[in-house]
């Protein structure tokens, strides 16, 4: 009887994002009252349980509606890409030291780039000969400790993000050690042009040996660390133009009969077959988390479904709905204040709302393209009618650094932004 019902619930589910889609969220609503009582009437006397995965956490799935108002989510991310914050402890100290005096209460100092981890890491050693990203001003410091040392004094919670994903350049010891893990094209060719300037390559991260790598990094942080979390986002996934090394081909052909992949990297069959076969090492991904500290949370900052989907195979909403995720920071980086109410207006976002704490991304500037803070103070509005848990800013350096106004003006009109104090959503408050 379970199976059936939950077999039931997945069915109507898609049907619900597939008629919003097509019919609007107007109709969205009136699907949604339907939907409702279908449910109830097929299934008399059913409690929905929430899936396997979730149990395995001791948080409580959340809605936002009735937490109390001196809660929302005000994190910004830290990266040491076109940004000077983490070079220096003396930068890392003063920034944490602003944003708290600001009312921020969340960081996510990145812990994963460039082929480097930003901390001491043994399993980066092993598998690359290098423990510590070699950039001056990070040798002999452990960035992650220090930001969490300073930030839990502060009362700020701490959720190391793992920026390059499956992602790595071109050039790196990674890349070059182990060319068996990495993705392809149906040319056989590896470079991927980010911003169309930085030669990237991709992990497979359908390989056994790339997931344990992975894992196996992502575990040392929850167990070595006081984190209060850990971040993915869409390089968790991987372009879907590639996909067509000897491993992911051999695997496709043993699950179709020995058919090939199809040439259109776009074909939704294809996209949705790989993006199945992430969400299987997702779901496995969590547990090994979970087994290491269960209170960790899993945050996810992707783009829009559609986008993350097609463009990255990362498919968030079946993650969502599979209980992998437990806060969702969507990146929703639009100059029109009507595109930035479509893309929060989304089905799959507004469904989502309905399980978990959802946050947006808001685009603060970045190098070569500044952002007024009008549409900073307009935008984070816009969430706080809608009852998002909060925001989180893309990116440090461009809150005030990277700006047309001073860092003064930017720094004042951010107090007036968050005039009071407010702790992190509590995750295990309810509607």
């Amino acid at each position: 009887m379970k199976h059936r019902i939950s077999k039931f619930y997945d069915t109507y589910a898609d049907k619900l994002v597939d008629f919003s889609k097509q019919h609007g969220a107007k109709s969205w609503i009136i699907f949604l009252f339907l939907f409702a009582f279908i449910l109830a009437t097929t299934a008399p006397g059913f409690t929905f349980e929430q899936p396997e995965l979730i149990k395995t956490s001791n948080i409580t799935s959340a809605r936002v509606a009735d937490c109390n108002l001196d809660q929302e989510v005000r994190g910004v991310w830290l990266t040491n890409v076109d940004s000077d914050v983490l070079f220096s402890a003396e930068n890392t100290t003063n920034a944490i030291a602003d944003l708290a005096a600001l009312n921020f209460n969340t960081l996510y100092p990145t812990v994963w780039n460039w082929g480097y981890t930003l901390y001491p890491s043994p399993v980066a050693e092993k598998t690359t000969g290098i423990a510590l990203d070699p950039t001056e001003g990070l040798q002999g410091r452990d960035v992650l400790q220090e930001i969490i040392d300073q930030g839990h004094q502060k009362s700020m919670a701490v959720i190391p993000w793992f920026e390059f994903g499956f992602m790595a350049p071109a050039d790196s010891e990674l890349a070059k050690l182990h060319p068996e893990w990495l993705t392809t094209r149906a040319d056989g060719s590896t470079i991927w042009l980010e911003g169309k300037v930085h030669k990237r390559v991709w992990l497979n991260p359908l390989h056994p040996e790339v997931q344990k790598f992975i894992t196996d990094l992502i575990v040392e942080i929850v167990d070595n660390y006081d984190v209060d979390g850990i971040q993915l986002d869409d390089h968790f996934g991987y372009p879907s133009e590639l996909g067509y090394d000897d491993y992911t081909v051999a695997l496709y052909q043993q699950e179709h009969d020995g058919q090939s992949p199809p040439k259109n990297a776009k074909d939704p069959q294809w996209i949705q077959w790989r993006a199945d076969k992430i969400t299987d090492y997702v779901e496995e991904l969590f547990l090994a988390i979970k087994q290491a500290k269960p209170q960790a949370i899993i945050s996810l900052s992707p783009n829009p479904q559609d986008f993350s989907l097609r463009s990255f195979l990362l498919d968030w909403q079946t993650w969502e709905r599979k209980g992998l995720i437990e806060e969702l920071i969507v990146q929703i980086y639009r100059k029109s204040i009507h595109s930035f109410i479509n893309e929060i207006t989304q089905p799959e976002i507004i469904a989502a709302k309905e399980h978990i704490p959802v946050s947006i991304g808001i685009l603060s500037g970045l190098k070569g393209r500044n952002v007024l803070f009008s549409r900073i103070r307009q935008q984070v509005g816009m969430t706080r009618q809608r009852n998002f848990a909060g925001v989180s800013f893309f990116f440090y350096e461009s809150l005030w650094n990277m700006a047309l106004e001073s860092p003064e003006q930017r720094k004042h009109k951010l107090t007036s932004l968050f005039q009071n104090p407010a702790s992190r959503l509590d995750l295990a408050c309810k509607q």
